[in-house]
């Protein structure tokens, strides 16, 4: 049972939403792949075009977890910074899980790095510990290829304009989505897993933690096990204002449900982000 859990937490929030618990150490960055010098671009201060983002460094959520109606942790999605990959300035995102039930503890770690232009992932890293079981994965994900490497392993096609589990959450944050409306989207990085399939459902107010918000439910369903399975029945709460908060996700799996629901909330600094830029690229 706790494993289907931690792995549906984890898949889930398209890495999304569990981005439960907290850690604030960083990962080390992955060896930049292989890769010929035009895989490469050359950034000025001026020559970087933001794109237009509902969130900003610092930003912080909060989630709590019950599964079955069991209290199951904590977790916390948070947008860490502005970091340079292979070249390019990239929103680093940190999703962490805290919990898990007697005898079986989970801390789980998962990294997204996004293109602040594009908004297409560059890297994603895993870093998993579930009771006994250990595991540190990374992805370097190259847009400009189509390719993807895992680890060392050899380079694999991908998708133009890649989305990774964690920075998927985002992605639907920046388009919204009208009651109503289907969107089958095929920018999962690992193709096979593709089309992932959002729904917008109905309006609804819900209350929870971090207080009382208008929302537009959304399902959505992606080629995988877990939370947000095809045979499954997840849906996500999104804040009906301009920052569209994953405010609330439900979701049953397994014959059991899970509950994901935000407690608080603090807010990024857009301010930031063209100092942290100009720093960056500063000779």
């Amino acid at each position: 049972m706790t494993r289907s859990l931690t792995a549906s937490m984890r898949g889930a929030l398209l890495g999304a939403l569990s981005l439960l618990a907290a850690g604030t150490t960083h990962a080390q960055p992955a060896q930049t792949a292989k890769l010929t010098s035009a895989s490469l671009v050359a950034v000025t201060p001026a020559s970087i075009r933001l794109a237009p983002v509902p969130f900003a460094v610092g930003e912080e959520l909060t989630y709590k977890a019950s599964f079955g109606g069991i209290p199951a942790g904590t977790a916390r999605m948070r947008v860490e910074g502005i970091e340079m990959v292979r070249g390019r300035p990239a929103y680093h995102i940190v999703f962490s899980i805290d919990g898990g039930v007697p005898l079986f503890r989970v801390r789980d770690r998962y990294e997204s790095w996004i293109d602040v232009e594009t908004l297409a992932s560059l890297r994603h890293h895993q870093n998993i510990s579930e009771g006994r079981y250990k595991r540190s994965t990374t992805y370097e994900i190259f847009p400009e290829l189509a390719q993807y490497r895992k680890n060392d392993k050899p380079l694999e096609a991908s998708v133009s304009n890649p989305l990774d589990d964690g920075s998927f959450i985002y992605a639907v944050r920046v388009a919204g989505l009208r009651v109503g409306e289907t969107r089958r989207d095929d920018r999962y990085f690992r193709p096979d897993r593709n089309p992932v399939v959002l729904t917008g459902l109905r309006q609804e107010d819900v209350k929870v933690g971090a207080g009382t918000f208008a929302t537009t439910v959304v399902r959505p369903s992606i080629k995988t096990k877990g939370l947000f399975a095809e045979d499954g029945d997840a849906q996500i709460w999104f804040s009906d204002d301009a920052f569209r908060y994953p405010v609330q996700v439900k979701s049953k799996f397994s014959k059991f449900s899970l509950t994901l629901s935000l407690q608080s909330v603090k807010p990024g600094d857009a301010a930031m982000h063209g100092p942290l830029l100009a720093a960056l690229i500063a000779p």
